[in-house]
């Protein structure tokens, strides 16, 4: 069983890397490796019941971070159909190029932390192609952005899956993710920005998009309440104790109210288009799905005992977390993190390393910024790559060195912390 769950998953994750060439939708592939790895587990156990409970077990875990994701997609897709976003970045008025990278950096940095990482790449990415007109420029600013958004959303329980994953598992608590990562995930965007800053030194742009005007106060009405709604998620499960993905339903039924009382008196068409229907409708669900697929997978290998195994053989051949979280963050360049991170959850358990623990900040800090020296490591990466056409040797050769100088930085700073 052991061999065939391996090679069952080692399979379905190289479908799931060459998405592109095969032409086949990654949750596909990861849907069929989650269920037939737990087809092997049932066909090679005796106690069903015992198997069904495992199963339901690791289902109901599951199923707390696919709904946390689905209303914050939600959310979010809400604030941009509204305009949202434009409430924030109408208000750039420099012409320097330098400082212009500054601002879209630091607002990147910031914006991943409350929303999520993917979604502020494509909010900025899509914002600097209509700011800046040479396409060098463009793939300079993409990957700055690339770098900020995954450093933003490692220190913030809502910015990054995985740091999600670890909030909603137990590992970390929000405000400590905060305080403990924040200056090692500055780090990881500083170091870069300051690498890239004098190559656009004394160089300026026209500026066309300062100029425009948000003349709709619903934009700003649904971006305000958004944020702060998202913001009280952590705030209602310390005073409720209930799971976290409560408190974003909680959240996305206020704003789903708001939202109904802004439109009550528009014609029925417009009122549809920015309903919160409409926006389930364009949310990326094939994301969920494929979250689904990985740890369905991933929990199957955990009930074999193959995670125990790997973190044996880790521990003896490391020895040191910090080694491990460092090797953790270069492979997520490669391999996706939500593997990784579900992976390591399962390998270490809470006895081991108990809520707040340096090694679960770690692993934050690490497979949430290690992504960022390959385009293709990160969903941000992958969502700048599509918008911008980003090659990937181009990235390679000019971005990976430098966000690598900062994925060290960061870890740096989070060993003089600890």
């Amino acid at each position: 069983m052991t061999i065939t769950l391996i090679l069952v998953f080692i399979v379905g994750y190289l479908a799931i890397a060459l998405e592109g060439p095969l032409k086949l939708d990654k949750a596909a592939s990861a849907l069929l490796t989650g269920v037939t790895c737990w087809l092997i587990y049932f066909l090679n156990s005796s106690e069903d019941s015992i198997n069904l409970d495992e199963l339901m077990h690791h289902f109901a875990d599951i199923s707390s971070i696919l709904f946390f994701l689905l209303g914050a997609m939600v959310v979010v897709e809400l604030i941009d159909s509204h305009d949202g976003f434009s409430v924030i970045t109408n208000r750039i008025n420099t012409k320097s190029k330098q400082k212009l990278l500054w601002i879209i950096s630091i607002l990147t940095f910031f914006l991943s932390a409350f929303l999520d990482n993917l979604t502020t790449a494509i909010v900025m990415t899509s914002m600097i192609g209509k700011i800046l007109k040479d396409r060098e420029d463009r793939l300079w600013f993409a990957s700055m952005i690339i770098i900020a958004a995954n450093a933003g959303g490692a220190f913030s329980p809502l910015g990054d899956v995985t740091t999600t994953m670890l909030w909603i598992g137990g590992q970390i608590t929000p405000l400590n993710i905060i305080i403990r990562l924040l200056i090692p995930s500055i780090c990881v965007l500083i170091v870069p920005l300051l690498i890239l800053t004098p190559k656009f030194k004394g160089q300026n742009f026209e500026n066309e998009f300062s100029s425009r005007n948000n003349n709709h106060p619903e934009s700003a009405i649904v971006l305000y309440s958004g944020i702060f709604l998202l913001l009280l998620v952590p705030v209602f499960k310390l005073l409720t104790n209930m799971p976290p993905f409560m408190g974003m339903l909680f959240a996305l039924g206020i704003l789903w109210i708001i939202v109904s009382v802004l439109h009550s008196k528009k014609p029925q068409e417009e009122k549809m288009k920015l309903s919160v229907s409409s926006a389930l409708q364009r949310i990326d669900s094939s994301s969920i799905l494929f979250f689904l697929g990985i740890l369905l997978a991933v929990s199957a290998l955990e009930s074999a005992g193959l995670l125990k195994m790997m973190a044996g053989y880790f521990d003896s051949t490391l020895g040191n977390f910090y080694y491990v979280g460092t090797a953790l963050g270069i492979l997520s360049a490669i391999i996706d993190n939500v593997p990784l991170v579900a992976a390591v959850q399962g390998m270490y358990d809470l006895s081991t390393y108990p809520p707040d623990h340096p090694f679960w900040e770690f692993i934050a800090l690490t497979t949430g910024t290690g992504g960022s020296a390959i385009i293709i490591g990160s969903a941000a990466g992958i969502a700048a790559m599509g918008i911008e056409k980003i090659g990937f040797i181009w990235y390679l050769k000019k971005i990976s060195l430098i966000a690598l100088a900062g994925f060290a930085a960061g870890i740096i700073a989070f060993l003089i912390q600890n």
